[in-house]
């Protein structure tokens, strides 16, 4: 698996409305699993591509963190979410590779999206015991990785550290051209 972060100016590509057009629709990738109140983590979430969307779904009521180890995506996450006038229900961090920085929200969070991101981690399982240790007991975790950069093989290894980490495979969500995974913290 490769350990290369996602360059900051790509950023602006991935916050594209273009990548609708690939059918990844973060409305209907997320609507089944994220509704008002609750409490969403987002691990790398870029320019805010899917995080827009998380702001919309928990309402008034909830609240997303976003974490990011480059402050150029966590800066342009700022922007476009104050640009929909989202930015008062999001708490976006710059965080360090190796750690979340978020362990004022252990047992906290309902919802984890790891969207393309947990093959750019240092240690997959690292990162697994971190969102287990957020997560609510019957918290979920949507997992979803790029068919293309992350062979079949290495998403399984990612399941295993899943659960090692103490979450279980609920569902197998078709995502076009993605691996994807729905978790619940067992």
């Amino acid at each position: 698996m490769s350990k290369r972060i996602c360059p900051w100016w790509l950023g602006y590509f991935l916050a594209s409305p273009l990548r609708r057009w690939l059918r990844q629709d973060p409305a209907k990738i997320l609507a089944p699993y994220v509704c008002e109140g609750m409490t969403v983590f987002e691990r790398g979430p870029g320019m805010g591509f899917f995080t827009l969307e998380l702001a919309r779904r928990v309402g008034n009521t909830g609240r997303v963190i976003a974490v990011d180890v480059q402050s150029r995506m966590i800066s342009g996450l700022k922007r476009r979410a104050a640009k929909a006038g989202l930015l008062d229900r999001i708490d976006a961090r710059v965080v360090s590779a190796e750690s979340m920085g978020s362990t004022d929200l252990t047992g906290k969070i309902d919802f984890t999206l790891a969207f393309a991101m947990v093959h750019e981690m240092p240690s997959a399982i690292q990162f697994f015991m971190e969102a287990a240790a957020l997560s609510k007991p019957g918290g979920h975790l949507l997992l979803a990785e790029p068919s293309g950069h992350v062979k079949d093989e290495a998403f399984e290894a990612e399941l295993q550290n899943a659960m090692q980490a103490g979450f279980i495979i609920a569902d197998r969500p078709k995502i076009p051209h993605r691996h994807a995974a729905l978790l619940t913290k067992a």
